[in-house]
């Protein structure tokens, strides 16, 4: 009679789903001020996109009557919009983060081996991590769900597509969660994690809207087959949620629901959960204990037949006697890590999966145009040449923080001009090969398309210089390679990303004269529109706008590059520490 009480108060108290994990993460998240920060530079990029926004829709109205009252329901759709949007876009990317350091940091750590010593399963272990990780995006969610409800007074917006953005938003986050988790169980680096999630998830759902697109510009009927591809992709299922919701005539596929979309998502999410739950003993507790990387155990763990050496024995290497600058040296003949091979390895196969994919299906670019294609992929491989010199500048100094060689490095007689020029060839030898397959691409067009080659040198040449120098600055201010990592992302996001974003849109809300020249300017910021430049534009226009990217940039990176220079001997023992 007593055990009863117990029992539903148990089950009501959901203790057997999360278990004593989930607690240890609220009351941690609840100490770390970056989490009160991040919640403050929500609200306040919110804030402004609405204010914007309502600016551009509402602040030139002049009119009364039945023509104000129309404009304020337009200007509720619009800022509904962009919150709805805003925060599908800005939340998964928040889960990927958060989530990249839930099994890796007990790693790092070392607090793994005690944790599985425990009577905690594996099931609460994993859904302890990610329900706690989750609540803060959650928080992040409810902050907008006021400023919806009152925006809708206005008019003009259905509850329907609120609570479905709202589920989709959250579907999104649960998967792009769940995913994270489980790369953070195989991978070390937390960077690692980020940017491997990342280019699954855009590969997973570009491929899925550009067969849609495919598809239903072959069919030119909107056919019930062709909609069920939208089930398996928010971003599209949300892109015709938010359509209908502006032109209600406009809606193609009726039988789309997204209730079934979320039952997908959530379905796709507890398969990837369950097998973190696997995982997580076996090879994170294997990788934790014996050293060896998870890659290595399952290679040992396969069945293979041995074959014994009869040959003679290979002769020992010799030893490599140190020529030149020594750093330099060292950058140059070092192998890289299993994480950055990972990361190099993905992105010259995608970038090879590409044009490998253009060159043998012809259809794909005859859908939508050479020329558009073309530029298309210039633009993709222009973003994954910038993301390989936005990671590995960040790690060079961060890295050799954390297993504590940098203070050796700094007991030297090198100056630290001659380190931060070895640091600098090093990350060049490392991501050439990302913008050496741009080259191999365009060597086939040069003689069909008119392809600005100068403005696309001075474009990677620039974008290098740049983000190398944010780079090595973020990784000799910052204590942990993924927090380096992390600010030159946020650096390059802000710089080609948020500033063109906001003046454009405040461009429009106040209407100067110059308006059009303003936002022309911000965005020839941006080394993504400067490539479609070089493929679209005259050579005479495309250079001149090139030359000052390249000076303007170039002094940018060497600024910041001379600041990382004068960190070097900063705070030494208390970034190892």
């Amino acid at each position: 009679m007593v055990a009863e009480p117990k029992f539903l108060s148990v089950l009501l108290s959901f203790s057997w789903l999360t278990g004593p994990i989930f607690d240890k993460e609220l009351r941690v998240s609840s100490r770390r001020q970056r989490n009160y920060v991040l919640r403050a530079a929500y609200v306040a990029l919110l804030a402004v996109f609405v204010v914007a926004v309502w600016l551009e829709q509402v602040a030139h109205v002049r009119a009364s009557g039945l023509y104000s009252a129309s404009r304020m329901a337009e200007a509720g759709k619009r800022i509904v919009l962009m919150i709805v949007w805003f925060q599908f876009y800005a939340t998964p990317f928040l889960a990927v983060i958060l989530l990249s350091t839930s099994i890796n940091d007990e790693l790092r750590r070392g607090t793994l081996n005690t944790l599985m010593t425990t009577p905690i399963t594996s099931f609460q272990i994993v859904m302890g991590k990610l329900l706690s990780k989750l609540f803060q995006i959650v928080l992040l969610l409810a902050i907008s769900l006021p400023l919806l409800a009152l925006v809708r007074v206005f008019g003009g917006v259905p509850w329907d597509y609120l609570v479905s953005g709202l589920c989709i938003t959250l579907t999104a986050v649960v998967f792009a969660g769940s995913v994270s988790l489980f790369f953070s169980i195989i991978f070390r680096r937390a960077y690692v994690v980020i940017i491997v999630t990342v280019l699954l998830l855009v590969a997973l759902f570009w491929s899925l809207s550009a067969l849609f697109e495919v598809l239903d510009s072959w069919s030119r009927r909107g056919s019930p087959q062709i909609s069920l591809l939208l089930y398996p992709n928010p971003y599209m299922l949300l892109a015709y949620k938010s359509r209908t919701m502006l032109n209600p005539s406009w809606a193609r596929w009726s039988s789309v629901s997204w209730l079934g979309h979320c039952a997908l998502m959530l379905a796709a999410s507890a398969t990837v959960l369950f097998v973190s739950m696997r995982l997580v003993r076996k090879l994170a507790l294997a990788r934790a204990v014996a050293g060896a990387s998870v890659f290595e155990r399952l290679w040992q763990a396969l069945p293979r037949m041995s074959f014994k050496h009869s040959g003679p024995a290979k002769p020992a290497r010799r030893i490599r006697r140190v020529t030149g600058p020594p750093v330099m040296w060292k950058e140059l003949i070092a192998r890289r890590s299993s994480g950055e091979k990972i990361f190099v390895r993905t992105i010259i196969g995608t970038e090879l999966v590409m044009v490998a994919v253009i060159y043998l299906f012809p259809l794909i670019a005859g859908a939508a145009g050479l020329a558009e294609a073309h530029a298309a992929y210039v633009t993709i491989f222009m973003g994954l040449g910038a993301l390989s010199v936005t990671v590995l500048p960040a790690t060079c100094i961060s890295s050799e923080k954390e297993t504590r060689a940098w203070p050796l490095l700094l007991t030297t007689t090198l100056s630290d001009w001659e380190i931060l020029l070895g640091k600098f060839v090093g990350i060049l030898r490392r991501s050439l090969p990302a913008w050496i397959i741009l080259l191999v691409y365009l060597i086939p067009y040069w003689g069909v398309i008119a392809v600005d080659v100068l403005h696309l040198a001075c474009l990677v040449v620039a974008t290098t210089v740049f983000l190398c120098g944010t780079g090595l600055y973020a990784s000799a201010r910052l204590r942990r390679t993924s927090a380096a990592v992390a600010a030159n992302f946020v650096i390059a996001g802000l710089v080609w990303g948020l500033l063109p974003a906001l003046v454009t849109l405040f461009s429009y809300a106040f209407r100067p004269s110059y308006r059009r020249s303003l936002i022309e300017l911000c965005w020839q910021t941006t080394p993504f529109v400067q490539a479609l430049q070089a493929t679209w534009s005259d050579s005479t226009h495309g250079s001149s706008h090139s030359t000052v990217y390249l000076v303007v940039y170039s002094l940018l990176g060497l600024l910041f590059a001379w600041r990382a220079k004068c960190r070097f001997r900063c705070d030494i023992f208390h970034h190892v520490a």
